[in-house]
């Protein structure tokens, strides 16, 4: 079974987000449950938190079809003590909102040496903050997304994932969501048949199918190993509909929420539904 939908808005409080899926025709849908560009945000209220249960239910989402995302100024591998003091306060809120809501999954980016400090000493920091806010949440996974590696970002090879998985206590608690422009960007073939099989062979002999917890959908606007993190609409992008043709038939990404983040919204109905008419 495939959980196809998109990052919707959940202006007006989180309990608007399923409603905004269930327009689209979404059978999975991601959504921030604060300001993605703020570091601290309004407790959510039992009252918020009671309604996105409830539309959750009647729209027919379930936790497993659901995959938020933390905010944008988190790093968790940040090299200086004032910078990732504060993401791990703000990365450990974001865990206990999804716990509040009900949620399994929070999906975040990992963090960025900065240049400041050796890669593998950011990849042991990312671990560590994961560790601490695991130990200070409950049933929820910490889901790491791969990134194109623009900038400092750590992320973009598979061995990236693999070390910050490997230090996280809890391995139950872990997991990680790939995304099709991040991992074209970063130098992974997607495209070409051979290609694809062989990416997905190597991230599974590296990381492992079994920490495969979500799927961003997302064409994009440069081209095979550019370290350019730009998504595309569908089918108008350097990827092109073949990969996605591919993975809407392979069967090691049902069960996952699959998420597009395409630019214009006002498409993804469009989308959901060409990707669903994919599978054969």
């Amino acid at each position: 079974m495939k959980y196809i939908g998109a990052h919707v808005s959940a202006s007006g409080g989180v309990e608007n987000a399923p409603l905004n899926a269930k327009k689209i025709d979404a059978t999975a849908f991601a959504l921030f449950t604060k300001n993605q560009r703020q570091w601290k945000a309004k407790p959510l209220t039992d009252a918020s938190i009671h309604r996105f249960k409830e539309n959750c239910e009647a729209a027919g989402y379930s936790p497993d079809q659901i995959l938020p995302h933390d905010s944008y100024l988190i790093n968790l591998g940040h090299p200086e003590a004032a910078g990732l003091e504060k993401s791990r306060t703000a990365f450990i809120d974001e865990m206990s909102r999804c716990e509040q809501l009900g949620l399994k999954y929070l999906n975040f980016h990992p963090g960025s040496h900065l240049k400041k400090i050796a890669e593998e000493a950011c990849l042991a920091r990312i671990a560590e903050s994961i560790n601490l806010a695991l130990a200070q949440t409950r049933g929820v996974t910490a889901v790491i997304e791969n990134t194109a590696g623009q900038g400092t970002n750590m992320g973009h090879r598979f061995e990236h994932l693999a070390a910050i998985v490997a230090g996280v206590d809890d391995q139950s608690r872990v997991g990680v969501c790939l995304d099709t422009c991040h991992t074209f960007s970063a130098g992974y073939d997607l495209v070409t048949p051979k290609g694809y099989e062989e990416t997905l062979a190597h991230f599974d002999a590296v990381v492992g199918f079994s920490f495969l917890r979500g799927l961003h959908l997302n064409d994009g606007k440069k081209i095979m190993g550019s370290r350019v993190d730009r998504h595309e609409s569908l089918g108008k992008g350097t990827l092109g509909l073949e990969a996605f043709q591919m993975i809407m038939n392979d069967r090691r990404f049902d069960g996952i929420p699959m998420i597009l983040e395409t630019p214009d919204d006002s498409r993804w109905a469009e989308e959901i539904r060409m990707l669903k008419g994919m599978i054969e």
